[in-house]
């Protein structure tokens, strides 16, 4: 891969398995909206990035190349051989297989734990463009203003500290429903050691991980497991919601509502990469669904 700096850009030449739609738009991350040019615009870490495909190329705009070494190589996870990965999962696996050919670009962003944290706990029996609402709306109101980019404000996450002295119904404005006292109750517990706890579970083994994060109010097993992978870098861990509970019966034959032995297998089977494999079966699971209602109803969305 070659790294070209210009004009408040890098352009990234010859760089394999990497897609924007199959990275940003696979129930992983919620501060990334895709443009009307087909290009993604997000924040992490506090800065303001837009990444697009073209030309063979994949090109982040706002960025100094110094920026891009120190935050962006690793959050999108550039350094991982994702092609091995793929044969590996591949192997003797057909479904996997075609669920890898639909969404080969994925990687799996490294993001900050705390946001996962509240971000999946905002995810409980929530959908894609509303948890986008509500996080959006925390940022805006607790957050801190960071800059502009398009013509549009951005924020960056609010800290433990910023959300640990409010209410529930302070976070009214958020609708976020009954999370606003989950959300409340865990800033508390974070904050309480200025996120050294947390930040300690990225280099605990998993089992100490998840048992602290049973801990935090309002985080159940399923979302344990989302902050684990998408937070805390445990890609052994797979999280279950209902497309890959779908999957998994449908596919492997396991009992709709046999969440262990689903877990079981997934272990067994995709080992120290279960996380990743239910990102390539996740993404694969639900676009396919899109597009055989789509051609059942002519594209016409229900209410």
């Amino acid at each position: 891969m070659k790294i070209i700096e210009d004009n408040n850009r890098v352009i990234l030449q010859g760089i394999r398995d990497f897609h924007p739609d199959h990275t940003f738009d696979n129930g992983q991350c919620f501060r990334w909206n895709k443009e009307s040019d087909g290009s993604y615009t997000g924040v992490a870490f506090g800065k303001i990035v837009n990444i697009e495909s073209a030309n063979g190329a994949v090109i982040l705009n706002n960025v100094t190349k110094e920026d891009y070494l120190a935050v962006w190589e690793d959050y999108l996870d550039l350094n991982r051989d994702y092609e091995a990965i793929k044969r590996f999962l591949s192997e003797n696996d057909p479904e996997m297989r075609k669920a890898i050919g639909f969404g080969g670009g994925m990687r799996i962003l490294k993001q900050d734990p705390w946001e996962m944290v509240i971000s999946f706990i905002i995810s409980q029996n929530n959908n894609i463009p509303r948890i986008k609402k509500c996080v959006e709306g925390l940022c805006a109101n607790y957050g801190k203003q960071i800059g502009t980019y398009r013509g549009k404000v951005y924020y960056s996450f609010p800290t433990p500290e910023d959300l640990s002295g409010l209410t529930a119904q302070d976070l009214d404005i958020c609708k976020l429903g009954y999370r606003a006292k989950y959300i409340v109750e865990t800033a508390g517990m974070v904050a309480s050691d200025g996120g050294a706890a947390l930040m300690q579970m990225v280099d605990a083994d998993p089992g100490e991980a998840y048992e602290y994060l049973m801990g935090l109010s309002g985080v159940g097993p399923k979302v344990a497991n989302c902050i684990m992978l998408f937070g805390l870098r445990k890609y052994a861990s797979f999280p279950l919601d209902v497309w890959i509970k779908r999957v998994m019966h449908e596919v492997y034959g396991i009992e709709e509502n046999n969440t262990v032995k689903m877990q079981e297998y997934a272990e067994k089977r995709f080992g120290s990469l279960g996380g990743i494999a239910q990102q390539y079966l996740f993404y694969y699971a639900r676009e396919t669904s899109k597009k055989k209602y789509n051609e059942a109803t002519g594209g016409i969305e229900a209410c």
